[in-house]
């Protein structure tokens, strides 16, 4: 099937964080896209009741693009550790509690790695991107950086699992980058250069 374009004038971005909407808005620079948030809109966040990163990313997309009869974006993503069969995965974010506390995450990831005496410490981070419009046609694609993971944690740049997260043909971790390096090489990145080259028509 034949993927469909970007036409329209007006994106919806299903997020509710609104340190998502600028970082997202980097991606889409140079087209000719106004972009406004879920959260801009009032509309409710949706449960995410998917098992997988695109499954959220499709549902998040959805509930938007039906409640403001707008094209709408999503993204999930997460850390997804091989030894721990993918965990924290699609949970990434409810590893850190309620009060987003990533460097007792990290501890949890490192705790669980300790018990299954493992020398494996292979993971990476992966993000689905998905857009669905009004009709509830989406499409949907994944990015993934690979790397290892280290311990202690690492730099004070980035958020997240980023301080003990290091990519395949690097040695810093990923909070010891300077950002611009880190979002050229990482999964969004990766994520987003598939949806721009399947669906939107690129800018001189």
């Amino acid at each position: 099937m034949v993927p469909r374009r970007f036409t329209d004038s007006k994106l919806v971005i299903a997020t509710h964080n609104p340190g998502k909407l600028p970082e997202i808005a980097a991606f889409l620079d140079g087209f000719d896209i106004t972009l406004v948030s879920a959260g801009e809109l009032g509309l409710d966040e949706p449960d995410e009741t998917e098992t997988s990163f695109t499954g959220n990313a499709i549902l998040k997309a959805r509930a938007a693009a039906l409640a403001s009869g707008l094209p709408a974006l999503a993204d999930d993503s997460g850390l997804a550790v091989v030894a721990l069969n993918g965990d924290p995965g699609i949970y990434s974010a409810r590893w850190a509690g309620q009060d987003k506390d990533f460097g007792m995450a990290m501890h949890k990831v490192e705790d669980a790695l300790t018990a299954t005496g493992t020398t494996n410490r292979q993971a990476a981070f992966m993000c689905a991107l998905s857009i669905v419009w009004p009709d509830g046609h989406d499409e949907t694609v994944e990015g993934t950086v690979k790397g290892n993971l280290v311990w202690p944690p690492r730099g004070a740049n980035g958020f997240g699992y980023d301080p003990i997260f290091v990519a395949d043909g690097y040695d810093m971790t990923f909070g010891e980058m300077e950002p611009d390096i880190k979002h050229a090489i990482g999964h969004r990145a990766d994520a987003f250069a598939k949806l721009l080259q399947r669906c939107f028509d690129q800018q001189d």
